[in-house]
């Protein structure tokens, strides 16, 4: 018998209909023998409507109170479910956050996950029932209610795995598992039947919608097996896990494509130490991140020149941010564009290849894509394009590495 944490986003119990549909699936899971724990989201369009009712009432509301209208979302979700596995003749109980003992910080809107408490789940798993835990939301010291902001019923998941010493962690979602990039781009696109989690920490990290990268970060820490499978169709999924050395690993795993970027540059500022810090600590201080950054000395030594890119939405913030500084600093220009991407090749093998980088060049030049920008890690190379060749750029680098489904005999 394994224990099996299952989770299902709001697509997957956006109606009734779904959540029938979901009753279904952990049956056939208790059917193998199984026991099980599901971790479910609010359905599809409900915590929109929630923030909406409080944009109505208050412009800025209180984070407190904002985390207690956000969790009813989850709450009306787990009832449910509860009522159609036991329509089944399966027992079941459902548990909010702050019931099954999620401790947490006390950041509103964006806590972090301190202690999970399971002897109340283990006793219910013993006594022959399925646990339905609302995902996204746990409880401070002070008895506060707290949410865990975006991509927390993932990580709920994930964390009520690493606490149980769940056999697997299975995240249902509307795509049946994780592909050499989006198939919407590339049809030929290959799912994977397994990746890394450092492979898929950058893959999240680089724009990849189908896990958040903190709950990535978290099944690596505690060396949980996570899953991604489709709740619509049966199959295998992509199984997430660590390195296995016995294995040679892909040379290239896949290509993540991202469109949230903005590119900033600053010409002619001082060359003086602390320089970097003098431009990029105010952008900081905004709460604004900082992704790729170039700096150039130039020709005559005493001046420098930096280039960095930010998420698109802060682009207006950060260009005026940057202006401010460049007056202070005497630099000669500032400008900016919203209208590039970025793309990025991601595989642990070419750990122990020459020649990705030239090979992906190579690829972009023949095809008239200008790079504007280059940043690697161990694991990883990303370049920053125009807007107008992201599509061409993903489908050329795709064909590159020779990604593309084998063909069908």
């Amino acid at each position: 018998m394994a224990l099996i944490v299952q989770k299902y986003g709001g697509t997957s119990v956006g109606s009734t209909e779904r959540i029938e549909h979901v009753a279904d699936k952990v049956m056939d899971s208790r059917a193998k023998g199984n026991d099980v724990v599901v971790v479910v989201s609010a359905m599809s369009g409900e915590t929109n409507r929630l923030l909406a009712l409080a944009e109505d009432i208050s412009d800025h509301p209180t984070p407190r109170e904002l985390d207690v209208l956000l969790s009813t979302g989850e709450q009306v979700t787990i009832a449910l479910l509860s009522m159609a596995l036991e329509k089944r003749g399966c027992a079941a109980r459902s548990y909010t956050g702050s019931q099954v003992h999620i401790r947490t910080d006390s950041t509103h809107n964006k806590a972090r996950i301190r202690e999970i408490e399971d002897k109340r789940i283990h006793a219910d798993l013993a006594a022959g029932r399925v646990v339905v835990v609302a995902g996204f939301q746990g409880v401070d010291d002070n008895g506060n209610i707290t949410t865990l902001g975006r991509g927390g019923s993932d990580t709920t998941a994930v964390a009520l795995a690493a606490a149980l010493k769940a056999d697997e962690c299975q995240i249902y979602t509307d795509v049946d598992g994780v592909y050499t990039t989006d198939p919407r781009l590339v049809p030929e696109a290959r799912r994977l039947d397994r990746i890394t989690y450092e492979e898929m920490q950058e893959m999240a990290s680089l724009g990849s919608k189908v896990l958040q990268i903190r709950s990535v970060s978290f099944a690596s820490r505690y060396n949980v097996p996570l899953r991604v499978l489709s709740s619509f169709e049966e199959g295998e999924g992509t199984l997430i896990t660590c390195e296995d050395k016995e294995m040679e690993q892909a040379l290239i795993s896949g290509i993540a494509s991202n469109r949230d970027e903005a590119k900033l540059t600053i010409l002619g500022v001082p060359d003086t130490p602390g320089v970097a810090y003098q431009l990029l600590g105010p952008i900081a201080d905004a709460n604004i991140e900082v992704d790729m950054i170039i700096q150039n000395v130039a020709p005559d030594g005493a001046t420098t020149d930096f280039t960095f890119t930010v998420h698109r939405n802060d682009y207006s913030r950060a260009l005026e941010i940057l202006s401010r500084t460049a007056d202070e600093l005497g630099a000669r220009e500032v400008s900016g564009d919203d209208k590039i991407v970025k793309l990025s090749l991601v595989g642990v093998g070419m750990r122990s290849h020459a020649g990705i980088a030239s090979t992906m060049f190579a690829a972009l030049a023949k095809e008239g894509v200008n790079i504007r920008m280059i940043s690697t890690s161990e694991i990883k190379i990303s370049v920053v394009v125009d807007e107008k060749y992201l599509e061409l750029g993903v489908r050329i680098l795709h064909e590159a590495f020779d990604l593309a489904q084998p063909e069908k005999i």
